[in-house]
């Protein structure tokens, strides 16, 4: 019997038969057989009736290849007729008998013979009277009696369960739910253990684990006198099974059942290598076994569940990490609305960076940077956030905008920071002016309203719910190490502050792939000497002003290297638009007149002239540091001075030098020469000798196909699958949130190429300047250290292309370590397979 013919539920009872567990009488039937049904090709009846005693009860119940596919409900007790009560009066008792009947025959009612609900409302509750008054409601109902044959009544429930899963809205759902059009539905039928009558008698369900936390707990309920899954119904009043303060306990009311029931589960766990959940019935005393079913678990609990069945060697622990999804692990690393927490929402957004915080609604930096020197929990609210904003971010507890997709500034600073984020919230209206909101229901929300932000299912949410918070305990630890092992990739970390470094080096990070040295320029300590920087006139005139930078610059790029303790550095040199440095109001045009001594009129004129309809396009990355080479003369000298104070105490620092944006090796070798001059400068001036990598940020199109030419100058190529994936795409990264939802849901992209790597496409540049940059410079170090690095299905993309390493943001660090060893495993598999 297989999971794909059968089902699960019918696979793991042929388990629990072969453990020779007190499983009732069981048959399966399987796709093939419950699609024929739908079809009106009806199974032997009389075959399978001769598998039962011929006074049995019998249920049937659902078995999908995937329990969360859902499936029609299971109906018991089919079999009982006027004769058959008769005879369990005398065996269970009259009221144990009319509960059996008056069950099946409300069941069959609305299940089989599709009779409005609401008819059977008004009958009493149970009891014999009850019985006898849904009996006659039926025949209204149908004009004709109760089917009396056992065999009818079978055949009746197999066609109506068999119709129900193949009925159209039942395939949407299930496919909603990621089940693929034509999955099939197995059939369960079981010989009925009533659950009621005299002595102790009842059902439950018992685990050994506690499926939200993963700690070794038995935890379950049990009710007297009941049938099926009974006693988890919310409004009964069922018992736990171990001892409990709480209440009555099985434990109590049966021992030697409960003790059974242990060990039935324990064995249950060990040979079918799973943490179950064992669903009983009790009569007279007697345990049975009806069922097992994966315990449903959250992502703390499932860790911890895979971690313990390894460490007490039940599975292997290269299959321990297998079991864990690596999405999830953003559960762990961040606190979560609580599952079961009311959500009053009231507009959505990308889910841009993970996590759940709760906070005061706040409409500017300098207001979120106020909130928190006083101690409040604030959540910055911007249209779109830039550079200026970075302070701000760090203040507050989560980030909302309006505009923006998975690689806008407030995506990427937001994951890097561990922030939660929500770009493109367009369903709600940002009136910034005014410091409010208005949700899409029409309600207003102003400044100091209290708000949630939901980064892991993009939902804006009023009020504060209950929070789950981060869990990297033991277990998280353990496995992570354990992925360590197996992984074949290297993983780095785009970190652009001493935090964000120490977060990586947290998470076991291999250096980092890309620091972003703009961030730092945006302290209010150095913004005005930076906007000093632009507004001089002479080459000399930038270089004396820089000069005030430099010792801030070396004691940013000395504590990175000390946090690293010699792990590689990758320093990308300066990057934006210069005028992303000034302000673009009259009011802060008029306070930057003032600070630097210059006219009005002045700044607004060189506003104006750095200004540019495509500034992502225009004068930035190494087309600067050609323009203006002042800028990068600085930073170089600041990253060699800091490497040499930096390696005093330690192993010499080799830093690498990252230039970006280039598409022409005439810019490479332009920036090249400029930097081994101030090289050589530091050297002499220090007498002291030390080494650095000099490599490119492969972004633009032309740089991947021209790789070969540009390997021949650099010691490594990194792609940065942001820019590059824009450039491709011809979209912008900031603004395609607005639309690329209604782009995936009509098949125009299979998903946000920002977000998962179109390896069709940009995939193909990486190919090319993988291929090209080898074969031109065959030790090159390759890397990606766009947003894409973090992602487990642009991870594989990766390992196939031969890419040394990826580099992703702090808090993606371990589900990349994670990705990475899961893709090594499956290969090793498959060649295992294939070899044998």
């Amino acid at each position: 019997m297989h999971v794909s013919a059968h089902g699960g539920r019918a696979k793991c009872l042929q388990r629990l038969v072969r453990l020779d567990l007190p499983v009732p009488r069981t048959v399966a039937l399987s796709f093939d057989a419950v699609h024929g049904i739908a079809n009106g090709v009806m199974p032997d009846l009389d075959a399978i009736l001769a598998e039962f005693p011929s006074d049995a009860l019998l249920c049937v119940r659902p078995s999908s290849e995937d329990p969360d596919w859902g499936g029609p409900g299971a109906i018991l007790n089919i079999g009982v007729n006027d004769a058959c009560y008769v005879d369990l009066c005398d065996q269970l008792g009259r009221g144990a008998a009319a509960a059996i009947y008056l069950r099946f025959v409300q069941s069959y009612a609305v299940h089989v013979a599709r009779l409005d609900p609401d008819v059977f409302e008004d009958v009493e509750d149970g009891g014999p009277d009850a019985l006898v008054e849904i009996l006659h409601a039926y025949e209204a109902e149908t004009d004709e009696n109760f089917p009396q044959d056992r065999s009818e009544q079978l055949g009746a429930v197999l066609r109506s369960m068999a119709r129900a899963w193949e009925g159209t809205s039942a395939r949407l759902l299930r496919q909603a739910r990621g089940a693929p059009a034509d999955a099939g539905l197995g059939l369960v039928v079981q010989e009925m253990v009533p659950g009621l009558g005299r002595g102790e008698c009842g059902s439950g369900v018992l685990q050994l684990v506690d499926a939200k936390t993963g700690e070794q707990r038995i935890t379950g309920r049990y009710l007297s006198q009941s049938q099926g899954r009974d006693a988890l119904g919310a409004d009964v009043a069922a018992m736990y099974l171990a001892k409990d303060a709480r209440g009555p306990a099985l434990e109590d009311l049966a021992p030697e059942a409960f003790e059974e029931l242990k060990q039935h589960a324990a064995l249950m766990r060990e040979k079918l290598r799973e943490e179950m959940q064992a669903e009983f019935v009790i009569q007279d005393g007697k345990v049975h076994i009806l069922d097992g079913v994966r315990v449903q678990r959250s992502a703390r609990g499932a860790l911890r569940m895979a971690v313990r069945l390894a460490e007490e060697k039940i599975i292997p622990q290269q299959e321990a990490v297998m079991r864990i999804d690596a999405h999830s692990l953003n559960e762990l690393l961040h606190r979560q609305v609580a599952p079961d927490a009311r959500r009053d929402v009231i507009g959505d957004g990308i889910a841009a960076s993970p996590g759940a915080a709760t906070g005061r609604l706040i409409f500017t930096s300098a207001e979120a940077q106020a909130s928190a020197s006083r101690g409040e929990a604030c959540i910055l609210v911007r249209r779109e956030t830039s550079p200026e904003d970075v302070r701000g971010m760090h203040a507050a507890v989560a980030v909302l905008t309006e505009k923006g997709g998975m690689t806008s500034h407030a995506a990427v600073i937001g994951r890097g920071l561990g922030l939660p984020c929500i770009v493109g919230a367009n369903s709600i209206r940002f009136d910034t002016r005014r410091k409010r909101l208005r949700a899409a229901d029409g309600r207003i929300f102003r400044s100091g309203d209290l708000i949630t932000i939901d980064g892991s299912s993009g939902q804006v949410l009023s009020g504060e719910p209950e929070m789950v918070e981060a869990a990297q305990d033991g277990a998280f630890q353990t496995l992570m190490s354990w992925a360590d092992e197996e992984r074949d990739i290297a993983i780095r970390t785009n970190a652009d502050t001493p935090r964000d470094a120490r977060t990586a080096r947290n998470f076991n990070a291999q250096g980092i792939g890309l620091c972003r040295t703009e961030h730092m320029f945006f302290d209010p300590g150095r913004l005005t000497v930076m906007q000093e920087m632009i507004f001089a006139e002479t080459p000399s005139g930038r270089a004396a002003v820089l000069a005030r930078l430099l010792p801030m610059q070396r004691d940013d790029f000395r504590e990175l290297f000390g946090i690293m303790e010699g792990l590689p550095v990758c320093i990308r040199l300066f990057d934006p638009p210069l005028h992303e440095f000034l302000p673009t109001s009259q009011s802060g045009q008029r306070e930057l007149s003032e600070a630097l001594g210059l006219p009005v009129s002045e700044v607004t004129r060189r506003v104006e002239e750095l200004g540019e309809y495509n500034p992502m396009l225009g004068l930035r990355g190494v087309r600067l540091g050609v323009t203006v080479p002042e800028i990068y003369d600085m930073q170089a000298r600041a990253i060699f001075e800091a490497t040499l104070e930096a390696s005093v105490d330690g192993a010499p620092v080799v830093p690498e030098i990252m230039i970006p944006l280039v598409s022409a090796k005439r810019e490479v070798e332009l920036v090249k020469a400029r930097i081994d001059a101030v090289a050589a400068a530091v050297r002499s001036e220090r007498g002291q000798a030390f080494n650095y990598r000099l490599g490119v940020m492969v972004e633009t199109p032309r740089a991947a196909l021209r790789a070969d030419e540009i390997a021949a100058h650099s010691a490594f190529l990194s792609f940065g699958t942001n820019d590059l994936t824009q450039m491709t795409y011809g979209l912008s990264r900031d603004d395609a949130g607005r639309f690329m939802s209604e782009y995936v849901r009509q098949g125009v992209f299979p998903e946000d190429p920002f977000h998962v790597l179109d390896v069709d496409g940009v995939g193909e540049l990486l190919k090319l300047g993988v291929q090209r940059g080898r074969e031109a410079s065959p030790g090159i170090t390759l890397s990606i250290c766009g947003e894409h690095g973090g992602n487990p299905e642009s991870i594989a993309f990766c390992r196939r292309a031969g890419f040394d390493y990826v580099s992703c943001s702090p808090f993606r660090v371990p589900v990349a370590r994670l990705a990475a060893a899961q893709l090594a495993i499956a290969d090793k598999t498959e060649k295992t397979l294939q070899t044998n």
